[in-house]
């Protein structure tokens, strides 16, 4: 579904990402991990269009999407939650979730006028019963109508990915979906993250520094360090790596 080839980030003199290249398989649930400032976060960035590339090439489902503009990524099904909350906390839950939608929307300004008549009332309808389900999937109906900024963190959190699923992605991009969590907010994110991929079959690309939820849930992982790929593989063989162990706790003697 989707490949990086020798992707490379500059940031004036600053290498933020060095020569990185990996594929990620359709309906995998893909890990990426590494110490603070490892360039977890530039690479999203890369993958969703935040930021260009210095170097190197970027594939989805076999069309090159290198410069491509990020809207139109997301017309094309790629979805994303950030590390940082970036919801409209004036707005309600249901309102959140409508703005993923939009670009979805057939109905412009023009054909609004005829609302009856081009389809607006059932393109609206549709849009509502696409909601409702998003709703009931996170469990978060009961707060529909619940202004985004007075939620709890937890919560909060819950809907940023509830509006990331609502662009009806084939690929999403979670970036620390469980940090700030207690144990049982994390638990039910990863069971959300999981029905995400094996239910309703989206490929599951996450950012975590939780390496037990990483370890459990993960298919194939990558490990970055100081903006290079020093690992890739399965759960088993990551933790087993000496690379990996060095860079997380300075001693490749375990």
């Amino acid at each position: 579904m989707l490949e990086l080839k020798n992707i490379s980030v500059q940031f004036g003199g600053i290498k933020a990402l060095t020569d990185v290249s990996f594929k990620v398989e359709n309906k995998t649930l893909f890990s990426i991990i590494g110490p603070n400032g490892a360039g977890k976060t530039t690479l999203l960035n890369i993958i969703s269009g935040r930021y260009k590339p210095t170097l190197g090439k970027l594939y989805y489902e076999g069309n090159n999407l290198t410069s491509l503009h990020p809207n139109k990524r997301a017309s094309l099904g790629i979805g994303r939650t950030f590390q940082n909350l970036a919801l409209f906390d004036h707005m309600t839950v249901l309102e959140n979730i409508f703005v993923g939608r939009h670009h979805l929307l057939k109905n412009n300004f023009i054909k609004g006028a005829f609302y009856w008549l081009l389809g607006g009332q059932k393109e609206e309808v549709n849009n509502r019963i696409e909601a409702e389900k998003i709703l009931d999937f996170l469990e978060i109906s009961d707060i529909r109508k619940s202004i985004a900024g007075t939620l709890s963190y937890g919560l909060r959190k819950r809907v940023e990915l509830a509006r990331a699923i609502a662009i009806n992605p084939k690929l999403i991009l979670l970036d620390e979906p469980m940090a700030g969590m207690n144990q049982e907010e994390k638990e039910d994110m990863a069971r959300f993250i999981i029905d995400l991929n094996r239910e309703w079959n989206i490929t599951v690309i996450m950012i975590e520094h939780d390496m037990g939820v990483v370890m459990d849930i993960s298919e194939k992982i990558i490990v970055l360090d100081f903006g290079k790929k020093i690992a890739e593989g399965v759960p088993k063989d990551i933790i087993n790596n000496s690379r990996v162990q060095q860079a997380y706790l300075g001693d490749d003697k375990i």
